[in-house]
């Protein structure tokens, strides 16, 4: 694929939400897991955050096992939309909430630094460029930032769900 083939990261003007629409976000967010929550009597303890534009919403329990069938990524990612159509649906606006559980979060960020230093390698190898899987855009820029902190570039390429990121030397 070619840069000229390639799409942009940006989207369709929209008015960025103020920290009360974030907050906002977060309770509803937060009232519907612990719906969920208590419908399949797990225990789990939700914080709530704003930063970056986005609000966060996290699940945590003492004992971790208690959420650990709910942390696995695709767990994670249905849940989070999910989520984010119960926001939506109470506030009527677009949400690019957060959803992590159990520390979902780091581990696949942790992922995808790994990821990110194994494309490294090919590129070290003498690749020009390597691909990464597709995945969704909040993956996508932690890729981003991942791949800038070591030095290299990065462009997103192809749409929707086939839409991944490509790592060349700076």
């Amino acid at each position: 694929m070619t840069p000229d083939s390639a799409t942009s990261d940006v989207r369709p003007e929209r008015a960025e939400a103020t920290v009360e629409q974030l907050e906002q976000e977060g309770d509803v967010a937060a009232d519907f897991i612990e719906g969920l929550l208590d419908i399949a009597d797990i225990d789990g303890d939700l914080a709530m955050d704003v930063r970056a534009g986005r609000a966060y919403v996290s699940v945590e329990a003492e004992d971790a096992a208690s959420v650990a069938l709910l942390s696995a990524p695709d767990t994670v990612q249905a849940l989070q939309e999910l989520v984010r159509i119960a926001v939506q649906t109470e506030t009527g606006r677009f949400s690019r909430l957060i959803l992590d559980v159990g520390g979902s979060r780091d581990t696949r960020e942790r992922e995808l630094g790994a990821l990110v230093d194994r494309a490294i390698e090919r590129l070290e190898d003498g690749a020009s460029q390597a691909s990464l899987p597709a995945m969704s855009s909040y993956e996508r820029k932690l890729v981003h930032d991942i791949v800038a902190d070591r030095g290299f570039v990065s462009e997103s390429y192809g749409e929707g769900a086939d839409r991944h990121t490509v790592i060349r030397r700076a």
